[in-house]
Order: C-alpha cells, then sequence, then structure tokens
C-alpha cells in the first residue's frame, strides 16, 4: 500500500524551484499578504492531479497529516485525494460525511488557506455532502471571521447551482454583500455569474437590489456576461 513518505519523494521529483518562486508570488505568501509563510514546490496541478489519483488508498489519518504540512502541494493533493474519495460511487453516506468532517477541521485549524485549496475542494465536498443534508452550518462559516471559511461557504455553493438550487447562494451572496475582503468579492460575483448563465432574471433580480452597494469587483464579476450596454448600466448606476 502506497505511504505518505512516498507520496513526499514522488513530489521532490517533481519540485521546480524557479516555479516555486513564481508561485510564491502569484499566491501572495509575503509577509502581510493572505498567503503569507506559505511554502511551494512548484509543480503544476496536473501533475498533482495525477499524484492523487495514484495515492486514492491512503487513509483519512494519512490525508489529515498531508492536510497539516507546510507545503502548499502536499495540502492540495490530500484535498484532492478527499474530493475524488468523496465522488467514488463506492463509498456510502457514513464515509462522505467522515470526509466532510476531516475537512471542517482542518478549515478550523487554518490548513484550507489558500483560494486554489478552497476552489478545488468545497464544490465537492461541502457542496457535495449538503446537497442532501442541513445546511446551516453553511451560514455559520459565511460568518466567520475566518477569511478561507467564508470562501467555502460561498463556493460551496456551486454544487447547488449546477442543481439550478439558487437559495443559498443568493443568501450567502447577501450576507457578504459588505465584507472586506477583495477574495470574497471574487468569490460572491463569481456565483452570481454562474447563477446568470442558468437563470439571468434570478441573477438580475438580486443585482437590482443589491448592485449599488456592492463592492465594485463583485459586481464587475457578477455581470462579466452581459452584453456591453447592461454592463455600462450597471457600472454607472443607471439600472
Amino acid at each position: 500500500m502506497s505511504t505518505v513518505d512516498e507520496l513526499k519523494s514522488d513530489l521532490r521529483r517533481l519540485s521546480n524551484p524557479e516555479r516555486a518562486k513564481q508561485c510564491a508570488r502569484y499566491f501572495k505568501t509575503g509577509k502581510g499578504e493572505y498567503g503569507e509563510g506559505d511554502i511551494f514546490l512548484g509543480i503544476i496541478v496536473p501533475e498533482q492531479r495525477k499524484i492523487a489519483k495514484k495515492y486514492l488508498g491512503l487513509d483519512l489519518k494519512d490525508i489529515g497529516s498531508s492536510l497539516a504540512s507546510k507545503i502548499h502541494e502536499e495540502r492540495l493533493i490530500a484535498l484532492l485525494i478527499l474530493t475524488y474519495k468523496f465522488k467514488s460511487k463506492i463509498l456510502n453516506d457514513k464515509g462522505r460525511e467522515e470526509i466532510f468532517n476531516l475537512y471542517l477541521k482542518n478549515a478550523r485549524l487554518g490548513n484550507i488557506n489558500n483560494w486554489d485549496l478552497v476552489d478545488l475542494s468545497a464544490p465537492n465536498v461541502v457542496g457535495g455532502h449538503l446537497l442532501d443534508n442541513n445546511r446551516s452550518i453553511l451560514y455559520k462559516l459565511a460568518k466567520s471571521n475566518n477569511l478561507w471559511e467564508r470562501r467555502i461557504a460561498v463556493l460551496a455553493t456551486f454544487m447547488f447551482i449546477k442543481y439550478n438550487d439558487f437559495k443559498d447562494a443568493l443568501r450567502i451572496a447577501e450576507l457578504l454583500l459588505e465584507d472586506k475582503h477583495d477574495l470574497i468579492h471574487k468569490a460572491v460575483g463569481w456565483m452570481l455569474r454562474e447563477i446568470g448563465k442558468r437563470d439571468q432574471s434570478k441573477e438580475e433580480g438580486f443585482l437590482e437590489k443589491h448592485y449599488k452597494k456592492m463592492p465594485r469587483t463583485m459586481l464587475r464579476y457578477a455581470i462579466e456576461r452581459f452584453e456591453e450596454g447592461k454592463r455600462k448600466a450597471y457600472l454607472g448606476g443607471k439600472i
């Protein structure tokens, strides 16, 4: 059976110091930035997906160990493994709940702490679990002081949106209208745009009520697919 040590060895072989420097800048790891102190090996995501599939046999204890790593790629691969396990047709409801609980535990511990980690896992693991379960936890996450828990709440609704279930996405968007962080503005705008792809009238109903007080970035993301005249009208406050 594959081990965490073997996974780490595979990662070291694929490490790219120059790309690692680029990643460190891109994911804002400098002092005072949102990814402060994160360490990269410089491995592209497609390679990380291959490694995650290779190590699907790791148990939750080993995955939890990888989630506590200081290395960004180790944490992302652990989250990808959780995502693949969660989507497996052979996993039962108890197994999915265990993955969900491990995920939220690591969010609280601060191990899911950059936007790529959230975006590549929260829709499937958190959103997937809550499709048929009580969703009140989403509202606790949306009100968290932790940036990444708030982003998890937003991105989890992507799974509901895919099933044309917009209620929670719109309620959470409303909760976060006055959020101070750009990464939340982008996430909320993105989900509003995804709603609009499926039902533009639903998105515009929300926008007409809130667009004048929405952060500019949030609004720009939300209306990205609108025709130019309508975009200008929203941006100019003339709807």
